[in-house]
């Protein structure tokens, strides 16, 4: 149990550094893959809670330093009147409500079906981006929702749920390297010839 975790804390900083990499795909509204909420999805829905808030935590965490640095609104040369920012931490709290709502599914993961769980990555990143954007458009004091934003949102989150099964398959071969059971075969109903 505590090899898998520190593999998977090891898997998320690991996401952090190749987030750094991959590019938005201009021709598609500038949708990106996001690939720390990505791992941090597949792997909470196969650890349990204690060890879904500690990556929630620490993905929230460096979430909030990576987007957080440099002056708030941009350079002051450019922008004389500076944007209020989203404050550092928030993003903790939305990787845990990210993190609750795999939990909730957990019980059909256990029996197998990783597909239900692969499905609601994407509709958890759909419901992060859109508390995100809620939240910045609330402190700036201005609700402007255009079709772009709504377009890039859902590519974003149709993107990332894309690549879950290969973030799933990679999960499954370290729990079986570190002999960690994320999957319970006896739970499953035989109902072969009803």
């Amino acid at each position: 149990m505590i090899r898998y975790t520190l593999i998977t804390l090891l898997l998320v900083l690991a996401a952090f550094i190749l987030q750094q990499f991959l590019p938005a795909f201009t021709g598609l509204h500038n949708a990106r893959i996001l690939l720390v909420q990505l791992v941090f999805l597949c792997a909470a829905v196969t650890v349990g809670t204690p060890t879904m808030l500690l990556l929630a935590f620490v993905c929230g965490f460096l979430w909030d330093a990576q987007c957080g640095l440099g002056p708030a609104g941009g350079d002051p040369e450019i922008y004389s009147q500076p944007v209020e920012s989203l404050r550092f931490g928030y993003s903790i709290l939305l990787f845990g409500g990210m993190g609750y709502l795999m939990q909730g599914i957990q019980p059909l993961f256990r029996e197998g079906k990783w597909q239900f769980s692969a499905l609601l990555t994407g509709i958890a990143v759909f419901l992060y981006l859109s508390a995100e954007y809620a939240l910045i458009t609330f402190v700036r004091g201005e609700f402007i929702l255009t079709r772009a934003t709504v377009l890039q949102v859902l590519i974003t989150s149709l993107l990332t749920m894309l690549f879950s099964p290969l973030v799933f398959w990679l999960l499954f071969s370290i729990s079986s390297l570190c002999q960690h059971t994320i999957r319970f075969d006896g739970m499953k109903r035989k109902k072969r010839y009803q």
